[in-house]
């Protein structure tokens, strides 16, 4: 056996003893007959960015070959607007590698992703999926380096309170039990997220807390390792169905909302990337931050205003995104900076060996420190359709590598210290913000469709769809408009309670 893969949680996996990338339709057939498998389910994103289902039961094993060959055919009109009633039928075929025991099914069931083909069996050129791949594509042969992403998935946890043990109100980070209520919950879905190919990092619960009407809110953290880019918005999908649905088995409330009331922390969607040639992450350079990673964050910082129609797809995103919340508003960049719009963490760059110092026991490693340095944007939410944000970020950073002034554009937007201070006052002045409403979003992307149109990344149909969809918000001066009227606020909040 190889250990490597022994010790995958993935039960798929470890039984075929093969990487998800090299599983193949033989190998799930005998997965199926040998573990009892009754079920096999298709699941695949639509236009709310939420998965779908498509349930098929074993009935013989030429009925299995033939769905894991030629998939089936759905409605894509009922799944995208920007598809027309009369010409909708599209193919769903599933991707091997994603396959996954669901840990929910009482009857076996396996489980995989698929991806939309249209009616000649091409690609469907304005799936979110695709668009990510050619995304990547591009990027890669633009640059011959590699676009690597992973999510921080914030969210709240609801349940009635216990009046026992209250964390102290905003001042959540990194609490343990008995003032946390929901580590077991969490850990719980780490390790379900795990058994289905997710890339965990770590988990840890998160600033927001508080109490109000007999009930407890909670902001909880799961954050990933960094992968392939079409992988990490596999596993973040993946990771947001499991969480709600052992929520709702559990009787808890889940929300990834924005924001769900004032003055509270709101619930982002970090994403951090990498770029990677080979093995080896470009992101460093002698110690410091390399020009490939500055080209990159210049592209992402010259196209962000657009990526927010992208990755802030409700009127209650731009509730969160306002001064003093850790939250960005303004576009620059900066070190270690959580006001900032794209941030640079901490990189195990300093040389020392930390491991030694804090046990003497151990014997000094050789001062090879590990490639994790990766560079964070801070704007998204969960209403983002999680395969176009990442794929809006990869089109912009390949942008840096077209522009021949990248890195100067680097130096004007960087800030050193928090952004909002008196000294900044006049740096603050000259950066360009972040848009206020869907409408802003929209207007910034129609500017802008012509860099992710290019190279044939986004399809002009569904750059359509998504402007069409946020002017109907019609969401321009609400912030403003609601600025203390918390109830009104709230009424919106609640719209927008199970967005994405």
């Amino acid at each position: 056996m190889d250990r490597k893969l022994n010790l995958s949680p993935n039960k798929v996996v470890q039984y075929l003893q093969k990487a998800p990338q090299d599983i193949r339709k033989a190998d799930l057939i005998r997965y199926v007959e040998e573990n009892g498998i009754r079920m096999v389910n298709f699941m695949y994103p639509s236009d709310d960015n939420r998965l779908k289902t498509l349930n098929f039961v074993v009935n013989s094993e030429e009925y299995l070959e033939s769905i894991l060959t030629y998939g089936e055919r759905v409605d894509g009109s009922s799944l995208f607007p920007f598809i027309e009633a009369g010409n909708s039928d599209l193919y769903v075929i599933p991707r091997y590698s994603t396959a996954f025991q669901d840990p929910f099914a009482e009857i076996p069931t396996l489980t995989m992703l698929a991806s939309f083909f249209d009616k000649e069996g091409n690609p469907l050129h304005s799936s979110p999926e695709y668009t990510l791949q050619k995304a990547c594509e591009s990027f890669q042969e633009v640059t011959g380096m590699e676009f690597y992403a992973m999510g921080e998935l914030e969210y709240y946890v609801i349940s009635a309170d216990n009046g026992l043990f209250h964390a102290n109100d905003q001042k959540g980070y990194h609490e343990s039990e008995p003032f946390a209520k929901f580590n077991e919950f969490r850990t719980e879905c780490m390790s379900l997220i795990a058994e289905a190919g997710g890339q965990i990092k770590y988990g840890h619960n998160e600033v927001g807390n508080f109490t109000l009407d007999g009930m407890i809110y909670e902001q909880n953290e799961i954050e990933f390792l960094p992968i392939p880019a079409r992988q990490a918005a596999d596993n973040l999908m993946i990771a947001k169905w499991i969480i709600r649905t052992l929520g709702a088995r559990k009787g808890y409330d889940v929300t990834f909302a924005p924001k769900i009331t004032s003055g509270k922390a709101g619930s982002g969607l970090h994403i951090h990337f990498k770029i990677m040639k080979g093995k080896e992450n470009m992101m460093i350079s002698d110690g410091k931050l390399s020009d490939v990673a500055k080209k990159a964050i210049a592209g992402i910082l010259s196209q962000a205003d657009a990526i927010t129609a992208m990755g802030n797809k409700v009127p209650t995103s731009y509730f969160r995104l306002v001064p003093h919340q850790e939250a960005p508003t303004s576009i620059c960049w900066g070190d270690r900076n959580r006001s900032v719009l794209v941030r640079v963490p901490l990189g195990w760059t300093g040389g020392k060996d930390m491991c030694s110092q804090a046990n003497p026991l151990e014997k000094p490693g050789d001062g090879h420190a590990p490639q994790k340095q990766t560079v964070e944007l801070r704007s998204a939410d969960c209403s983002a359709d999680i395969y176009q944000l990442i794929a809006a970020m990869v089109v912009a950073a390949r942008t840096g590598f077209e522009m021949e002034d990248a890195l100067q554009r680097a130096e004007d937007m960087y800030v050193s210290v928090n952004i909002h201070t008196d000294e900044n006052k006049e740096k603050l002045a000259a950066l360009k913000s972040l848009p206020d409403s869907c409408v802003a979003s929209a207007k910034a992307l129609e500017a802008r469709r012509n860099v992710f149109e290019s190279r044939g990344v986004f399809s002009p149909q569904l750059i359509d769809g998504i402007i069409s969809k946020l002017m109907k918000y019609d969401d321009a001066n609400l912030r403003d408009r609601l600025t203390g009227s918390p109830e009104e606020m709230l009424k919106v909040v609640r719209k927008y309670w199970h967005c994405g």
